[in-house]
Order: C-alpha cells, then sequence, then structure tokens
C-alpha cells in the first residue's frame, strides 16, 4: 500500500521532508515577526511594530505558497506546530539583529533544498525553488538596510525615533532581472 501512495507525488520522501520542514521555519519566522511586531507596538515603535507585521503576513504567505506546492505535487503537506516563540527582546535593535539573523538562515535553507534537489534530480522542485531564492535577496537586503540605521543615525537622543520613522520607508528596487 505505502508504495501505491508514493505513486501519487513524484516527490521523494526526502524532498517531501525537506518542503515540510521549510514551511514550519516559515510558520515559525511568521510567528517570530508577529512577536518582534507585538514587542514594538508595545515599547512605542509604532512603524517598526507595522514593519513586523507585513514581514510577518509575507512569511506566512510563503509557508502557503511551499504548503500548496508539496499537495498540488501529491505529496503530505504538514501543517507546523509552533512553540516557543520568544516575546521579549533585549533591546530595539536586537529585534533588527534577529530579523536579519532569522533571514540569512532562511537563504541558507533554501540554498540546501535546492541543493539536494538538484542532486537527487528533481528538477520540477528546484524550479519552484527560485522564486524563493530571488526573494530571499529582498528579504536580506530590507533587513541589512533596516539594522543599518542603527549605525548610520545612533540610538542616543531621537535616534530611535528617527530609526522607527525610517525603518516603513526602505524598499528593494529591483535593478536586474529576477
Amino acid at each position: 500500500m505505502k508504495d501505491l501512495l508514493r505513486l501519487r507525488t513524484s516527490l521523494s520522501e526526502e524532498i517531501e521532508k525537506i518542503l515540510n520542514d521549510q514551511i514550519k521555519m516559515e510558520a515559525e519566522a511568521s510567528a517570530m515577526y508577529l512577536s518582534m511586531s507585538s514587542w514594538c507596538d508595545r515599547n512605542g515603535y509604532d512603524n517598526s511594530g507595522a514593519y513586523f507585521k507585513k514581514q510577518s503576513d509575507e512569511e506566512r504567505e510563503h509557508m502557503l505558497r511551499l504548503f500548496k506546492f508539496v499537495s498540488d505535487m501529491g505529496g503530505r503537506a504538514v501543517s507546523p506546530d509552533v512553540t516557543n516563540i520568544q516575546v521579549e527582546f533585549e533591546s530595539f535593535r536586537s529585534v533588527f539583529e534577529q530579523a536579519l539573523q532569522q533571514e540569512i538562515a532562511v537563504t541558507q535553507s533554501f540554498n540546501r533544498m535546492a541543493d539536494k534537489c538538484q542532486k537527487a534530480k528533481d528538477y520540477v522542485t528546484f524550479t519552484f525553488l527560485q522564486w524563493f531564492l530571488q526573494e530571499q535577496i529582498e528579504e536580506e537586503y530590507v533587513a541589512r538596510r533596516a539594522l543599518e540605521l542603527f549605525e548610520v543615525i545612533g540610538e542616543e537622543g531621537t535616534g530611535r525615533y528617527e530609526i522607527d520613522k525610517r525603518v516603513s520607508k526602505i524598499t528593494y528596487e529591483k535593478t536586474y532581472e529576477e
């Protein structure tokens, strides 16, 4: 019976597992960004709160895109449990440091997935992952620029207020074909 079920999907067990692992990673990222949004709101950083809420929504969209792909390919997409999400942060700056670390980890995860797909000769999934790899360029860029505001503006005096004001204005302009 198990072999018959496996015929319903062209995804290997290994590829299905790493896709489900990524679904969980995206769900956790969404929850973490929502927690960051709440922390910013509680601490008077309204623009940053809105910025992290938007990031949370994007990560959830990524999770759903992966979930739909696994389902569409006949695989078993797993709705992940998300627990133990951090709710307190050391400082305003540490929130942005953690956001950048999270984006770098996601990029590394997608790179590992693409590598495994190539080795497994799963070019359908490899092609599907290209959108995410391109998306990570923007995600890391925006997270880096946000963190750089702390260096450029500084946190003294009205610095954190100025940083909060400018976070929502960071945009990524695609200057080459993606």
